[in-house]
């Protein structure tokens, strides 16, 4: 998901030590070569669902020549490249990472690379580049605004891994030849998404399963398919029955749309609920919500394609934890997940049929919803069933809100891409780069778009 303006980032969970150690002489370079800074102290014991917070430090020689390195090419390892990182270290295991700033509002010009070594053979991999986060809460909402926000890069799953090396290169200006000081609090984030929590209620559990209670009952790990007559014979059920939240915050653009109730719905796809994927409820915060969904934005997590479909519930629960222990949301920023399998997976919590304001596309949160495929598709295509489920969730999704796959909308921007206030036509099924400043969801899966809305609207009967 590159981006080109900063998004909100935040704080995280207690540190863990971490051990300088030596890299095989086919990857040793200047970085790790530079002086280990001091472990941090463990303020906590680590359980599984947690994150180590790492402080970036100076490496030396400080750097003379801040030009971004190539990706992923650890032979061009120069000295006069690198300006903060950490020498390649152990760490407690981790499948998934990013790098944190303190303000928000900072963007980040320069280069953030890193390489982790597998927990299961020990080899480390080549260099890797962490994409600025291009998903966010809109501006000057209260989410945004939250204690604790941070800028930062997107996630990177890299799976089961106990070593990293990182490096943080400034970029030059062209036209001025300056060179850009980097943002200060960087620290790394390492996240282990842990196993599922204990399969009983909390009362935070139960609240979560309850806003789907008229879809499956309150515990269900799956909410089930419906073939679009049942989907339609029951409106005010599919549509998300009675309000009973923990709380009610509507930010929202004046004179949103009302759903046509007659609209024809789509069939409801099977739905794997947070309790399904193994949401630790006891992080998130309260339900939030808008008032209809006019758009669905579609997103990649510009993560690797290499993932297997059994493990798509831990990078949910890592993206999960990262988007709230580390960005400082509410809550994992997306409405709906979809694996290469062709799963569903509700995100963000508060109903799956209910118009829940996301942290997805900055600047048009209000009045959509988010659905980001797992995986990376600016060279790869998405699998079939990828497509198919995104369609089917569309379809299903933008129906009960009396939306046409096929049609536009306008929506008011809350800044980014667009100045605050501005008017915007959008279709109705959209990509997040037609929102925001990004290469989200990636060329091969922004080429189905098209696909997408016509299959939705089939499915719609349309």
């Amino acid at each position: 998901m590159r981006a080109f303006i900063a998004s909100s980032i935040g704080v995280v969970c207690a540190a863990a030590a971490a051990l300088p150690l030596s890299l095989p002489d086919d990857l040793t370079d200047s970085a790790s070569a530079a002086p280990a800074s001091a472990p941090v102290p463990v303020t906590a014991p680590r359980l599984p669902g947690s994150t180590q917070s790492l402080p970036l430090v100076p490496l030396e020689p400080t750097p003379t020549t801040p030009t971004a390195t190539p990706t992923g090419s650890p032979g061009s390892d120069s000295s006069d490249t690198v300006s903060l990182g950490l020498p390649a270290r152990d760490v407690e295991p981790f499948a998934l990472l990013g790098v944190v700033w303190n303000d928000p509002e900072e963007e980040l010009h320069g280069q953030v690379q890193v390489r982790t070594r597998s927990a299961a053979d020990g080899d480390w991999t080549p260099w890797q580049d962490l994409e600025p986060h291009a998903d966010a809460p809109d501006p000057a909402s209260t989410e945004r605004s939250g204690k604790g926000v941070r800028g930062g890069t997107a996630p990177l799953w890299v799976g089961d891994s106990d070593g990293v090396q990182v490096r943080a290169v400034p970029e030059k200006d062209e036209e001025t030849g300056t060179v850009h000081e980097l943002p200060e609090g960087l620290r790394l984030e390492l996240v282990h998404p842990g196993d599922a929590p204990a399969d009983d209620l909390t009362p935070q559990a139960r609240a979560s399963s309850e806003v789907n209670a008229d879809l499956a009952p309150v515990g269900a790990h799956e909410i089930p398919a419906q073939d679009q007559e049942a989907s339609e014979t029951n409106p005010s059920a599919v549509r998300g029955g009675t309000e009973t939240v923990e709380a009610k915050a509507v930010e929202d653009e004046a004179g949103a749309e009302e759903a046509d109730t007659l609209a024809p719905i789509g069939p409801r796809p099977a739905i794997v609920t947070r309790r399904g994927w193994g949401a630790d409820e006891s992080i998130r915060g309260p339900f939030l919500y808008t008032n209809t969904v006019k758009v669905a934005f579609v997103h990649h997590t510009a993560m690797s394609n290499g993932y297997s479909c059994s493990q798509a519930p831990a990078l949910i629960r890592g993206i999960y934890r990262y988007h709230v222990k580390s960005n400082g949301w509410r809550d994992v920023g997306y409405n709906f997940f979809v694996d290469k399998c062709g799963k569903i997976y509700e995100g963000r919590a508060g109903g799956v049929a209910r118009p829940v304001m996301g942290a997805h596309t900055y600047g048009f949160n209000a009045n959509s919803t988010g659905i980001a495929v797992l995986g990376s598709f600016n060279s790869t295509n998405p699998s079939s069933a990828a497509v198919n489920a995104v369609s089917k969730i569309v379809a299903w999704k933008l129906g009960l809100h009396g939306v046409n796959p096929r049609g536009t909308a306008v929506m008011t921007s809350g800044g980014g891409k667009y100045a605050k206030g501005t008017q915007v036509r959008f279709h109705t099924v959209a990509g997040h780069r037609d929102g925001y400043v990004t290469d989200c969801p990636g060329g091969r899966l922004y080429a189905k778009l098209g696909t997408i809305r016509e299959t939705a609207a089939r499915l719609q009967g349309r």
